[in-house]
């Protein structure tokens, strides 16, 4: 799918929410793709994007783990982001935990601004992201691209998505056009070239700092292999401003060799057990649902 340009925009305001968000389940396609494992190869894209934004950079590099611990972090926010999808009325609880656990999170940057976690633009920020990686994610490594009803059911239920993460209305675009309005706007207008972002790009392919000492020559080439890997993804999967900000360079070279990965990943997909294409909560949840189906059938069919 290509991004559509248009005249940067805000989100409209002034809409009250109506109405407490309602769990996802099996119909909705991120029941469908959130938990693949697949799903998180943006994930560093996304996360660059976000702490580019000036409030959520100087919060992530003053009271992040990210440095000392980057794969528990990893692991930690991919278990939320699967109980948002696949945790029933849990992902509300989680909703009102995550609003909770980000009140007292501010900091001080260089300039002496405060930034708070849960002022409204950075809260929906953080969300808002999602779409765009959803969007490039079915570009580059879905089996199929994403038709004209897929991409507008996707974008509802971010929407949904938003009110469990009790996102301000007022912050949730109407429409796909937007929606990129908005993007392109922030991408443009928003976000910096922050310290962190390019902390997170040095990061890869370095061994992680709390691999135990006498295992780190063991584990420094699957680093380095990955961590190639992994950048030419999240380098690729950035918009084309954002790279222009962090002064990354992006070849037609380069654009080849993540198509030819992409295919090859979306075209393994498919093919892998459930088990192993889908993230632990998620595949439980898949099974746990199934089960349920399978005992609503039999109850409706008993002898009576």
């Amino acid at each position: 799918m290509t991004v559509t340009e248009g005249t940067p925009a805000s989100p409209p305001a002034g809409r009250e929410r109506r109405e407490e968000p309602v769990p996802f389940g099996p119909g909705s396609l991120l029941w469908e793709q959130m938990g693949l494992y697949t799903s998180a190869i943006a994930g560093n894209s996304v996360f660059i994007l976000q702490v580019m934004h000036p409030a959520i950079g100087t919060v992530v590099d003053r009271l992040s783990s990210f440095r000392t611990d980057p794969l528990g972090r990893a692991a930690r926010s991919f278990a939320s982001v699967q109980t948002w999808v696949y945790g029933g009325r849990t992902a509300i609880e989680e909703g009102r935990r995550l609003r909770e656990m980000h009140k007292p999170l501010s900091a001080v940057d260089e300039d002496g601004n405060r930034h708070h976690a849960l002022s409204a633009e950075p809260w929906a920020w953080v969300h808002l992201t999602g779409f765009y990686a959803a969007v490039a994610a079915a570009k580059y490594f879905a089996p199929a691209p994403l038709t004209p009803e897929e991409e507008q059911q996707i974008f509802d239920e971010f929407l949904q998505l938003g009110r469990i993460l009790r996102v301000p209305e007022r912050m949730l675009p109407e429409s796909i056009p937007d929606y990129w309005d908005y993007f392109h706007d922030m991408v443009y207008n928003t976000l910096v070239p922050h310290k962190v972002a390019h902390e997170v790009l040095a990061q890869m392919g370095q061994v992680p700092p709390n691999v135990p000492g006498p295992l780190r020559p063991l584990v420094a080439p699957v680093s380095a292999a990955t961590g190639r890997l992994g950048r030419l993804i999240t380098i690729g999967t950035l918009p084309e401003a954002a790279r222009e900000k962090l002064g990354l360079r992006w070849t037609a070279a380069d654009e080849r060799r993540l198509r030819l990965a992409g295919q090859a990943i979306g075209r393994s997909t498919p093919l892998l057990p459930e088990r192993v294409r889908y993230m632990p909560i998620a595949y439980r949840a898949r099974q746990a649902a199934r089960a349920q189906e399978r005992l609503e059938r039999a109850l409706a069919e008993r002898p009576m």
